[in-house]
C-alpha cells in the first residue's frame, strides 16, 4: 500500500500505477503483429483481377468454396478432392443447406478447360448459385 508524504495522516494514496498495464498491453501488440500474418488461411492461389462490386450479403452459413491451385489441385474447404469425386463431395456438404451456393477460386494460371469442367461438375450436383472469386483490378492513372 503507497503512502503520501505531503499529508500529515497516514492514508492510502488513491492512484493507478498503470505501467505494468502498458507493458503487458504492448506485449501483446507485438504478439497479435507477428501472428496476424501466419494466421492466412486456406490454398493459396494467385486470383485473376477483374471489375466488379464486392457482394455485401449475410450468410446464415459458411460458403462452400471450392480452390483449384495453379498445379490443377482441386480443394473443398481446403480438403483435397479429385475431379470424378466432386460431384458427390458437393451433393454431401449442399444436402442441408436451403440454397446451394458455391464459391469459385481458381488460380489464374489454371487453364479454361478446367475451370469449365469444375463448372459443369457443380451444375450436375445441383449448384444453383456459382461465385467466382477474385481480386480487385487495379486501374491505371489517366496519362496527363
Amino acid at each position: 500500500m503507497a503512502f503520501s508524504m505531503n499529508s500529515p495522516r497516514k492514508t492510502a494514496m488513491s492512484e493507478i500505477n498503470v505501467t505494468p498495464l502498458v507493458d503487458v498491453m504492448l506485449v501483446l501488440l507485438i504478439i497479435f503483429m507477428v501472428t496476424a500474418p501466419m494466421m492466412q488461411e486456406g490454398v493459396t492461389v494467385e486470383l485473376p483481377q477483374a471489375k466488379g462490386n464486392s457482394l455485401a450479403k449475410e450468410q446464415e452459413t459458411a460458403p462452400i468454396v471450392i480452390a483449384v491451385s495453379d498445379k490443377g489441385n482441386i480443394y473443398v474447404d481446403e480438403a483435397p478432392v479429385s475431379e470424378a469425386s466432386l460431384p458427390e463431395k458437393i451433393l454431401e456438404a449442399t444436402k442441408d443447406r436451403a440454397s446451394k451456393e458455391v464459391y469459385l477460386r481458381a488460380d489464374k494460371s489454371v487453364p479454361y478447360g478446367t475451370v469449365v469442367r469444375i463448372m459443369g461438375a457443380l451444375k450436375s450436383a445441383g449448384v444453383a448459385n456459382l461465385g467466382m472469386i477474385t481480386t480487385p483490378q487495379q486501374e491505371s492513372a489517366p496519362a496527363q
